[in-house]
């Protein structure tokens, strides 16, 4: 039997690295899929953006949804915001259609970019395609003729109140993102850790353990994860035992005086691809869209091998879903073009979901 027993595991021994605080855009850049820009936005127009999103953020909700037979709330508040047109084009009655299942369930209807979030954006995207253009692109990112392109048409809003406000490591949602999504993360008020930790491949556990990184993210500052981040690392804000209050530049009009406030508004843009647009998303047994994921734990050369659609309707029918699960293959779903494409709407060679120029 000592000869047939599984020899012991040797990730006893690995040493566990302490998290590690980046505090300057080298040092983010250095360890992890992301960049970080301070101070992205003219002074007067990040005051008055905050002062009109945490204005907003008073009618925002708090998500909810079952998680192992129990009804859970997000400890935080948020909302939903759609651009105007798709970003690509002028077409308005994109807006229409801007409607899209979250947490098992059909969204209301998205409230549009107010003007403040408009004139952000704009800057936020020159910024985003400034950066791209300076990393090698993976295959399956949005973009015809070799060349990624990022446009801002949706963002997810995020109010958190408070040191205790807060969201666990998860890695977002690519339903309509598509897989190696490129996502700017806004931040307004006051300063809070943005933490990341990587998914260690299953062949890499008896080798490495995860390290946390964390990155104080101060009021005006724009937080890029860059492509491949949401295949390799998960997310979290923390809660913290104690923050600073932010107090802005500037009042809210001349004749007021400055408010303090314990409040940090995360606007993060994202851009919600043609290809995956909400009537080309599979839906499973139950009747529901499903939601795209990753697979995390395997990779070949550092990279996704291959995307899933899976059951995702037992976050809000009691807990209870069906058993639907199908790889992603973006030649038979007819998607992209993507960077990877030889030529201007031609299909790539697709293996377990990951396209080969």
């Amino acid at each position: 039997m000592s000869v047939l027993r599984t020899p012991p595991s040797t990730a006893k021994n690995i040493v566990r690295l302490p998290p590690l605080m980046l505090t300057t855009p080298q040092l983010v850049a250095e360890h992890v899929p992301c960049t970080l820009h301070p101070s992205v936005l003219p002074s007067d127009l990040a005051c008055e953006l905050f002062y009109t999103m945490l204005d907003a953020s008073r009618g925002w909700k708090r998500n909810k949804w079952w998680l192992f037979d129990r009804v859970v709330e997000s400890p935080h508040r948020t909302s939903f915001y759609a651009r105007k047109t798709d970003g690509l084009d002028g077409d308005e009655t994109w807006q229409e259609a801007a409607r899209y299942w979250y947490n098992g369930r059909m969204s209301e209807s998205p409230s549009v970019f107010p003007p403040t979030m408009e004139k952000a954006c704009r800057i936020v995207e020159d910024i985003v395609n400034e950066e791209m253009k300076k990393r090698k692109p993976f295959n399956l990112e949005w973009g015809g003729d070799g060349q990624p392109v990022w446009r801002a048409n949706v963002a997810a809003s995020n109010c958190y109140e408070g040191a205790k406000d807060s969201v666990g490591f998860h890695s977002d949602q690519l339903t309509y993102l598509g897989p190696y999504p490129t996502i700017a993360s806004l931040s307004l008020g006051t300063r809070r850790n943005f933490s990341l930790r990587e998914v260690i491949p299953t062949d890499e556990r008896e080798h490495r353990k995860a390290r946390t990184f964390n990155i104080p993210l101060s009021h005006n500052s724009l937080t890029i994860m860059h492509a491949s981040c949401q295949e390799k690392f998960k997310h979290s804000i923390p809660p913290q035992n104690a923050i600073d209050v932010f107090r802005p530049a500037f009042p809210r009009s001349p004749s007021e005086s400055i408010e303090p406030s314990p409040c940090r508004i995360n606007i993060t843009f994202r851009f919600y691809r043609p290809d995956f647009r909400p009537l080309s998303i599979p839906r499973c047994k139950c009747g529901v869209p499903t939601i795209l994921r990753p697979d995390m734990k395997n990779r070949t050369h550092g990279e996704a091998d291959r995307y899933w659609w899976t059951c995702y309707a037992g976050a809000q029918n009691d807990g209870k879903g069906c058993d639907f699960w199908k790889l992603l293959d973006m030649l038979e779903e007819k998607r992209g073009p993507c960077v990877g494409f030889e030529k201007k709407n031609q299909h790539p060679q697709v293996i377990n979901g990951q396209a080969r120029s």
